[in-house]
């Protein structure tokens, strides 16, 4: 039996979604993500903001938790005892941004980390001490920098010219040079060019195209050719779209119909697709893109950042 699908975000439902996820220590699923509890933070708080509710989890243990996770070299790690990674030490550092709390870390150290990350003739970042290189990695040295205003510890230069590398015929960017066009590896790239300023190097309306293209009959949106929409993609596409301002490519309206299709509305939170259990990943983006999207009664999202504007209109300028 077909259900109408949901004409509105459930805000208090998904409030009360992620407020419980901390709470849930007595199932496996809790210790088996541990790996990601401090991106799953960033994750939680952003959506939260955006929906107009910061102050649900709790500030100071936030922000403690989060300096528990750094190491004597500056890097984070997902949570205590975990290694330190690029990827987490930028979601360490967003949070920190949110609560207006940089100052609780010598930001010269974090920069001295991100840079060591850097392979001075390629311009490329590895993700840590064990050398994985991808295009996430630059982005996520390029969002962190910037945050903490020390861009100058890195040859930005090197790096761009490392991007650009990556791009491909159709328009679209891989995680490495000549690898396939991916609408997540797209953000990365064009999320490093807008940071830096050199958005003008890359065609914007064969981009565009392949962007808008990504969206499906049902309005959602996939990540290459031929895959299955997901929530996700309202995010790595959009933003991408809004950044060389084609945003208006798509269709809204289905779009919206799309991500809200994929609420739960007993328990909260968004999921891939309808009728798949949510998880904070994709409700973090399904209402990131809705608030690109101008959905009423969301606060408004960078989309160079996934922050919330007004942080990043403080923190960066």
């Amino acid at each position: 039996m077909e259900t109408t699908p949901p004409q509105e975000l459930y805000v208090d439902k998904h409030v009360a979604y992620i407020k419980s996820l901390d709470t849930r220590k007595d199932e496996l699923e809790y210790w088996l993500t541990e790996h990601l509890r401090i991106n799953g933070v960033y994750w939680g708080l952003t959506a939260l903001d955006l929906l107009g509710h910061r102050d649900v989890l709790p500030r100071d243990k936030t922000i403690v938790f989060v300096r528990s996770c750094q190491h004597e070299n500056g890097g984070f790690g997902a949570h205590p005892g975990h290694d330190a990674h690029i990827l987490t030490t930028v979601s360490a550092v967003q949070i920190l941004a949110i609560e207006n709390a940089l100052d609780q870390v010598d930001k010269d150290q974090v920069a001295r980390y991100i840079a060591s990350l850097q392979d001075r003739e390629t311009g490329i970042f590895a993700g840590d001490k064990w050398g994985e290189v991808d295009t996430r990695f630059t982005y996520g040295a390029f969002n962190c920098l910037s945050l903490l205003g020390k861009l100058d510890y890195i040859d930005v230069e090197k790096a761009v010219q490392y991007v650009l590398l990556c791009k491909n015929y159709d328009g679209g960017f891989g995680m490495l040079p000549g690898a396939e066009s991916h609408a997540g590896q797209i953000f990365t790239c064009v999320g490093t060019l807008a940071i830096a300023k050199k958005l003008d190097l890359i065609d914007h309306d064969l981009l565009g195209e392949w962007l808008s293209e990504r969206q499906l009959p049902n309005g959602g949106l996939n990540g290459r050719p031929e895959k299955l929409e997901d929530v996700c993609y309202s995010w790595w596409v959009l933003s991408s779209l809004a950044m060389i301002d084609r945003l208006h490519w798509i269709d809204r309206d289905k779009l919206v119909a799309f991500i809200l299709s994929c609420q739960d509305p007993e328990r909260g939170g968004i999921a891939d697709r309808p009728n798949d259990m949510p998880d904070v990943f994709h409700t973090v983006f399904g209402i990131a893109g809705l608030s690109l999207l101008g959905y009423p009664g969301l606060r408004e999202v960078d989309p160079k950042y996934c922050m919330p504007t007004d942080v990043i209109k403080k923190v960066v300028g």
